[in-house]
């Protein structure tokens, strides 16, 4: 497989095959606003969507440091999936059936994303085939089951469990030993979203200035170089990119994830490989996989590369190293080997943001009008339109508009996270983390045994991610 001609950055595949937006206006000097967003990505443009829906007459600002949809939501997998971050250990805070009513609300999600996009006539290459999950070693396959069995506990008792030849009835992946499928999840092009939901923000009248970077966020206050904006409430909405603000740089820590699209394969290719439902495809590995077929019949495949820079710097327009290429493209072509003489078109990478107990949350602080979400851990893509609607809930409930709602009394609402650990204990941490999650894929892969590897089991610990 060719990697001499893959473009490397320039942001994502999704913005090369669809074309960068030409950027809005920055921000031309001082003003005042109802509600100011920050971050220009799905959680603030969702934000600002249902708020103005809601209350017309919001005066409604949003800032963007670069243009709608730079960060992670115009480079993700564009998996639209019922996942959420951080469901177990509400479970434990706030018992079983509290975090039973937030996978019911992250469920429906799906669902009203789809619907909103046919509303608002916005062409995202949605196709909902729901989501299957693949197990390749014994360890992995019992690892599936038990997913599975906690998926059922959670409430969701459409979910099919499927054995190696019911797999590849679905999806040929090779030396898959057997899956588990939800409904709940579509496949999605990231930037046709976002920035389709941008033209309907504004079309409703928000206010958006893009080149304009919020350097500091404080009660009533967003400050720009350009000048501030003043308003009741200031909504943090900035996901990976947090830790470039003023005081938030151990806040949420921003992990890198790194992707690659092939050119659009042949019919023969496909009739190897199946993949007729287009279902979002992933894995059971500890570092693990995500794809989803396109609409223009090509592979998109994501994992981990260099999980976390030093400082929780940031990434320059998607460029990511070519050892990272090089890894994604063997593993695609491990999981179809039909793919081995493909060219690889594109490679780039994005952030997500991870808070320190990998639990996303909604916050409003009445007492002083900020407000923010986010820590997604990589499921963002529906999370934060469950995200936005809350915060709408909460704003209207604060502001005396509206009273308390089955989405203002979710579990993740108003969470507390402990920031983390300075430099270089936070670089060395992230760092050994994901060698030994490596180290036990790759002792998985040799080993008939059913039990998780040790080496992972202490990493989840460790990390607090159980």
């Amino acid at each position: 497989m060719s990697t001499v001609s893959t473009v490397n950055g320039g942001i994502s595949f999704w913005y090369a095959n669809k074309g960068t937006p030409t950027p809005r206006e920055p921000l031309p000097g001082d003003t005042a606003a109802d509600v100011c967003i920050v971050g220009g990505g799905y959680t603030g443009l969702w934000t600002a969507y249902y708020l103005k829906k809601a209350v017309p007459f919001l005066n409604i600002t949003v800032l963007e440091a670069k243009f709608c949809g730079y960060g992670a939501s115009g480079r993700n997998g564009g998996w639209l999936y019922n996942g959420i971050a951080g469901r177990d250990r509400y479970a434990k805070l706030h018992g079983h059936d509290a975090a039973v009513r937030l996978q019911k609300a992250m469920n429906d999600t799906v669902g009203e994303v789809i619907r909103v996009a046919g509303e608002e006539n916005i062409d995202a290459d949605i196709h909902h085939g729901g989501v299957l999950e693949v197990a390749h070693t014994p360890a992995q396959l019992a690892r599936l089951k038990d997913f599975h069995s906690v998926e059922i506990a959670f409430g969701e008792t459409d979910r099919v469990l499927r054995g190696a030849r019911e797999t590849a009835e679905r999806i040929r992946v090779s030396g898959a030993v057997g899956s588990t499928w939800t409904p709940h999840g579509a496949r999605l092009h990231p930037a046709k979203l976002v920035t389709g939901l941008a033209d309907a923000v504004e079309a409703l009248g928000v206010t958006i200035h893009e080149s304009t970077p919020v350097t500091e966020i404080k009660p009533k206050h967003a400050v720009t170089p350009y000048g501030t904006v003043r308003a009741p409430y200031v909504l943090r909405c900035t996901e990976g990119f947090t830790a470039g603000l003023k005081g938030h740089r151990r806040t949420w820590l921003p992990m890198n994830s790194s992707m690659i699209v092939t050119e659009p394969l042949s019919a023969a290719i496909w009739d190897t490989i199946g993949w007729d439902g287009r279902e979002t495809l992933g894995d059971m590995a500890h570092a693990y996989m995500y794809a989803q077929r396109t609409a223009d019949d090509r592979i998109a495949l994501g994992g981990r590369g260099v999980p976390y820079r030093y400082g929780s710097a940031t990434d320059n327009d998607g460029r990511t190293r070519p050892a990272t290429v090089e890894a994604l493209r063997d593993l695609l072509v491990r999981f179809f080997p039909t793919t081995a003489g493909t060219r690889v078109d594109h490679a780039w990478s994005g952030v997500l943001g991870v808070p320190r107990d990998w639990c996303a949350t909604v916050t409003l602080d009445r007492s002083t009008g900020l407000g923010w979400a986010g820590g997604y851990v990589g499921s963002g893509v529906a999370t934060a339109n469950l995200a936005a609607r809350t915060l709408r809930d909460l704003i209207q409930q604060d502001s005396g508009q509206a009273g308390p709602t089955d989405l203002t009394a979710l579990p993740w609402v108003n969470h507390k996270v402990r920031r983390w650990e300075p430099e270089p204990l936070r670089w060395l941490g992230v760092h050994t983390l994901y060698a030994a999650y490596r180290t036990a894929d790759r002792r998985e892969a040799t080993s008939s045994s059913l039990a998780t590897d040790p080496l992972a089991k202490a990493a989840d610990r460790i990390s607090g991610r159980h």
